[in-house]
């Protein structure tokens, strides 16, 4: 069936798949922009990280900014991507308020990296998705509607900032695996620390370009893209929506325009912004007071072996290193910096299982209760540790250390110090643990008469009950002992 004909609604909708690229453009982890000194950073009052480069001044010539470049350069190796040893910047020419040069330096028939590929774990599931191009640009600004009562403001200060686009060939079928992909490339992008990919301030952005054409065929329907969608939910539903609309389209025998739609999410719905641009409508041309972007082999290799293990490889390798299950490697690498932690306790001696289960349980529960993370967490590694191991050495039970914990982030002390100081430490003197036995005992004789007439399963009672006599301080094995003897009696 011809491309035209796809579109056109000769055949049922029921029997069209969709075909989904989707372009990532990720704002790069630098302090200065692209191609001047300004700051990157987020948040200051409108219009004050500004130079004459990045406001398009007359004379003001761009200077590379080479710390982008390696970032850059990492994450087309991540993505096994081809590096060419010499790339093109490009001016891409269009008007908008937000553009004070009329153009973005970006980069178009010779960009940085091509040909990647990365494999992306679905409900299906792995799928390979191609990379067709990874480019540096820079920035454009940002339109303010809500400063000036019926106008519109321009902050100028995100013009320049570094990014790169990462465009991927069309070889997602459905919404679901669109939002599984950007998810896996935005962890692999925080991994790199290539960027912090905070789509709330607009570090990571995403644009889907849509059709659909009949199941099992290879050919390609008009495609529209989608802009304006603010996270990875919104990924799934606008992609959703537009799917449904061409099929809808199709059935009532319409062609899909090719335009460009945004989306609003509070009506749930795409709506037209403009015709859809082809790459003729930019007027592409080389930049001409930049030289072409030339990154030897050897950076090229030497960036290559200083890469950390991306979050697959280092599940795989927690697994195998350390015997945990699973789920632990995959709670515990879904951050780098919560990997890092936990490697660095079960470095200090620390049984591997133990160290996931505190990792993953009550100290993150602690971070994220105050909003702290952890790669800033005043609780180190080596506190940790040193909690653990007093649980360990029976010094203290599960329960107390638990309550140790936040103690130690209030105070800034060791788990030690504070057991020493609030009298925590594990009571093993049998006489002081017969002491609440037998007030325990005293206070429940038809509970004892129970158990003695078969049920044992209030052994555990009696073992609770005894425990939150003492607090928690009671050894509980001497606790078990002690308990097991007088019921018998």
């Amino acid at each position: 069936m011809s491309r035209g004909r796809s579109s056109g609604g000769a055949v049922q909708a029921a029997g069209y798949e969709a075909v989904i690229g989707l372009e990532v453009h990720v704002q790069l982890r630098t302090a200065e922009k692209l191609f001047c000194a300004d700051s990157t950073r987020f948040g200051d009052a409108p219009n004050t990280n500004v130079c004459p480069v990045c406001l398009g001044l007359p004379g003001a010539l761009p200077v590379v900014n080479p710390e982008a470049v390696d970032l850059a350069v990492r994450a087309a190796v991540a993505f096994g991507c081809t590096i060419h040893e010499s790339s093109v910047f490009a001016r891409k020419n269009y008007f908008y308020p937000d553009l004070p040069k009329g153009y973005q330096i970006s980069q178009f028939e010779a960009p940085l990296a091509t040909a990647g590929r990365f494999a992306v774990e679905t409900a299906y599931g792995e799928t390979e998705i191609r990379i067709r191009r990874i480019h540096l640009e820079e920035d454009a600004g940002k339109l303010i509607h809500d400063r000036i009562a019926g106008s519109t403001a321009v902050d100028l200060n995100r013009a320049g900032t570094p990014l790169i686009e990462l465009v991927s060939e069309p070889d997602l079928r459905n919404a679901r695996d669109a939002r599984a992909y950007l998810q896996q490339v935005k962890h692999v992008l925080e991994y790199l620390d290539v960027s912090d990919c905070n789509m709330e301030e607009g570090s990571l952005r995403v644009d889907a370009n849509i059709s659909i054409r009949p199941s099992g065929s290879t050919g390609l329907g008009t495609k529209t893209e989608v802009k304006n969608m603010n996270s990875f939910s919104n990924v799934e539903r606008a992609l959703t929506v537009e799917i449904r609309r061409q099929r809808a389209a199709v059935r009532q025998g319409e062609a899909v325009e090719h335009q460009t739609l945004l989306w609003d999410e509070t009506r749930g719905e795409v709506r037209p912004m403009r015709s859809k641009e082809e790459s003729h409508d930019y007027r592409y041309f080389p930049e001409p007071d930049l030289p072409p972007l030339v990154v030897p082999p050897g950076r090229i290799d030497e960036i290559r072996r200083g890469l950390p293990d991306l979050p697959k490889a280092r599940r795989e390798r927690l697994q195998r290193a350390f015997g945990i299950p699973a789920y632990d490697a995959g709670v515990l690498t879904s951050e780098r910096a919560l990997a890092d932690y936990y490697e660095k306790v079960v470095g200090l001696g620390t049984e591997p299982k133990e160290a996931s289960n505190w990792v993953m349980g009550p100290l993150l529960a602690l971070a994220k209760a105050v909003d702290t993370p952890l790669g800033a967490f005043p609780v180190t590694p080596g506190d940790l540790a040193g909690l653990i191991g007093l649980v360990g050495s029976g010094a203290i039970s599960r329960r107390v250390a638990k309550d140790v914990l936040p103690r130690m982030l209030e105070r800034g002390r060791s788990a030690a110090e504070i057991v020493e100081e609030d009298g925590l430490a594990q009571i093993r003197d049998d006489d002081r643990i017969g002491v609440w036995i037998a007030e325990v005992l005293a206070r429940h004789p038809k509970e004892i008469e129970r158990f003695r007439a078969g049920e044992r399963r209030l052994q555990g009672f009696f073992m609770g009950q005894v425990m939150k006599a003492s607090r928690g301080k009671a050894d509980p094995s001497r606790v078990s002992r002690l308990l097991a003897e007088r019921l018998r009696g």
